[in-house]
């Protein structure tokens, strides 16, 4: 936005407001309101809109968001330097189930055309997923892969495409430790994924301690799942039959066929939107991540569960501050006790490793206006609406029911996209202010952009411009409608996100707790 100066105040109590202007606002600019700024105030940042004292708090979205490290006058600039961070919010005294929100009227006639699986679940698209158990085999896979996509897939042309799920765990780990079963049920959790139609493969060394059965113990992959057998599909690279790299390469080829003909008699069809399960995440957030995009994506959030589909929030550093907000929206005190304990659980975690939640904040976040955690949290939460939260899942674990979900994961973009895939998601939003070419090769990954320079400049990266709510050409309710329609027009096919055009797939990355041998 360029022009006059435009500020951006998120609640009556703000004592602070970000400057929308493109490329910020020069010392000696004069506000709207007579304020006169004192030193020039780089785009996203914040402004004293009132002299606060030293210690004083500094509040934005209504709450502090820090305390002030010297009396601030009216007129300055405020970033992270002059902040002194709040303490984290106790995990004691909490309000529990206090204030679900009463359920909202059914949204009904929304479709997309999606592929039903054996297990009930549906697919966005219809992919051959290869599994792997261990590092080792992957550049193996990898060459498999390629002949693959080079020699039968023109073969199927109903079959959207091949992925190797690779990942860096599977040996030199401690197989037995308590905490293992995380990085291991992600990995079974993801071959179990919408987009893989229910054909499950997997390829492994031998010798690993990640034994397939381990993997896929018997009972984990129902009959209708697996296809026509129960029996696991699995290629042993050790096996003695082998011969020879290529005697390797050939035997997955020659088994991922089966699974292809299988693949490519399935069709799109009619189903209803309650169907999607959606993953809403934010990477290379920007102060106006919580003004423009996160309150657009939490408004298709409560769309969403209206039209009795399931959506996920993550990030535990992100929404941690928040922690009193989500369990007065907890549909039982059960829902809410699984929230604090996941959070008590990752601050011990994060204890262990000798920092805290403000090791999240990452320099282009402050770049980006976002003086501490505390800010960015109050901004990343809205992502997820004003709905009941229904239920809560572990790292790793498979989401069960519909609605809206809180699914712990670290804040990481990467781990969080691995564990909301592994939750059963099949379609992806992701807002950022900074930018970021992020995707996945499973899943379509809607990005939507804060601001409308970012848009511009990225134009063939992000998938929605975001940008116009602080434009003042859009509202959030506006944004949130559009979000919504592109979601039903990605999930049938019908549009291709830019990260698949361009085929931008960032590596699965496993959340890993467990020691390193």
């Amino acid at each position: 936005m360029a022009g006059k100066p435009h500020t951006i105040r998120m609640d009556g109590r703000d004592n602070v407001a970000i400057v929308a202007n493109d490329g910020g606002l020069a010392a000696g600019t004069r506000l709207e309101s007579g304020l006169v700024l004192l030193d020039r105030v780089p785009q996203g940042h914040k402004v004293a809109l009132v002299d606060i004292a030293a210690g004083a708090p500094v509040l934005r979205y209504g709450v502090a968001i820090g305390y002030a490290a010297e009396p601030l006058a009216a007129g300055r600039w405020v970033h992270e330097k002059l902040l002194a961070m709040p303490a984290a919010a106790s995990l004691e005294g909490l309000p529990m189930a206090t204030a679900p929100r009463p359920p909202a009227e059914p949204l009904e006639g929304y479709t997309f055309e999606g592929y039903r699986n054996p297990d009930g679940s549906v697919g966005t698209r219809n992919l051959l997923a290869i599994t792997q158990t261990v590092q080792c085999v992957a550049g193996v896979t990898a060459f498999a892969v390629q002949r693959i996509r080079e020699e039968l897939l023109p073969k199927y042309p109903n079959v959207d495409g091949v992925v190797a799920l690779e990942h860096g765990y599977g040996c030199g780990v401690a197989i037995d430790a308590p905490d293992a079963k995380v990085p291991i049920r992600t990995v079974r959790n993801l071959s179990l994924n919408p987009n893989f139609g229910g054909e499950v493969m997997v390829v492994s060394l031998g010798c690993e301690k990640l034994q397939p059965q381990r993997l896929m113990p018997p009972g984990s992959i129902p009959v209708a799942v697996q296809g026509q057998s129960a029996e696991l599909d699995v290629v042993c690279l050790q096996d003695e039959k082998h011969v020879g790299f290529q005697s390797m390469v050939e035997s997955i080829v020659r088994q991922a066929e089966a699974h292809l003909v299988r693949l490519d008699a399935r069709r799109r069809e009619t189903v209803p939107a309650s169907e999607l399960v959606v993953g809403v995440q934010c990477g290379g957030s920007d102060a106006f991540s919580g003004v423009t995009a996160n309150p657009a994506v939490g408004f298709c959030t409560d769309l969403l569960v209206r039209a009795g589909a399931s959506v996920m929030f993550s990030e535990v550093t992100e929404v941690r501050d928040g922690i009193a907000q989500l369990t007065a929206r907890a549909a039982t005190p059960e829902v809410a006790e699984a929230m604090v304990r996941e959070m008590a659980w990752y601050d011990a975690y994060l204890e262990r490793g000798a920092v805290d939640r403000s090791a999240n904040t990452t320099p282009g976040n402050k770049a980006g206006g976002l003086a501490n955690i505390v800010e960015k949290a109050m901004g990343s939460i809205v992502k997820s609406g004003s709905s009941t939260i229904s239920r809560v899942v572990a790292p790793g674990e498979r989401l069960a029911g519909r609605g809206l979900a809180y699914c712990a994961t670290p804040a990481s973009d990467f781990i969080c996209g691995t564990l909301q895939m592994a939750a059963g998601m099949n379609l992806h939003v992701f807002t950022t202010g900074r930018g970021t070419p992020y995707g996945l090769a499973a899943v379509p990954v809607i990005k939507v952009a804060t601001r409308t320079d970012l848009a511009r400049r990225w134009h063939d990266l992000m998938d929605l411009n975001a940008g116009t709510i602080a434009d003042g050409t859009a509202t959030i309710e506006d944004v949130g409608w559009e979000l919504f329609r592109l979601m039903l027009e990605v999930a049938s096919g019908r549009r291709q996100t830019w990260a698949e055009r361009w085929k931008l797939h960032n590596a699965l990355v496993l959340f890993n707790p467990a020691p390193v041998t």
